[in-house]
């Protein structure tokens, strides 16, 4: 498994590599009608993904900021390795930060009704551990 660090610098190098690969090629076997193309697909990914992002945080807006449905569930769904983004498009909330800010790594808190809440660590904007943490039950008696 590769390092948090060698993965960032692999996802910001890799993408804008592969597009001047992916152009050239085009260039180099249609000519400008093969790179006017391409050139229209990466702009097409490009205002995808910008649109995915843009309705992940207009949702996120609408509901307070830590707050999710169902921890129990949220800690269930998570995986390492997924992004803030895919975290935050899980549980349609920002995190409320434990963090100083800027430094890795992030810590952000989800918390539901019951007060149970999962805490998040992000190393690079990767998820790398969480842990559940649930209230202590009634007094034990029936």
């Amino acid at each position: 498994m590769l390092s948090p660090r060698i993965r960032y610098l692999a996802s910001r190098v890799g993408i804008p590599v592969l597009a001047c690969l992916i152009l050239a090629f085009a260039y180099s076997r249609w000519q400008w009608q093969g790179l006017a193309v391409a050139v229209s697909m990466l702009v097409m990914w490009a205002l995808l993904h910008f649109h995915r992002v843009m309705s992940v945080l207009q949702r996120a807006a609408k509901r307070p900021i830590g707050w999710v449905d169902s921890a129990v569930m949220l800690n269930a769904r998570l995986s390492p390795g997924v992004t803030m983004l895919h975290v935050v498009a899980m549980t349609r909330a920002l995190g409320e930060r434990r963090s100083v800010e800027g430094v890795d790594p992030e810590v952000f808190r989800w918390a539901d009704g019951s007060d149970s809440h999962v805490t998040c660590e992000f190393v690079g904007g990767r998820l790398t551990a969480w842990r559940l943490e649930r209230p202590e039950s009634g007094s034990g008696t029936p």
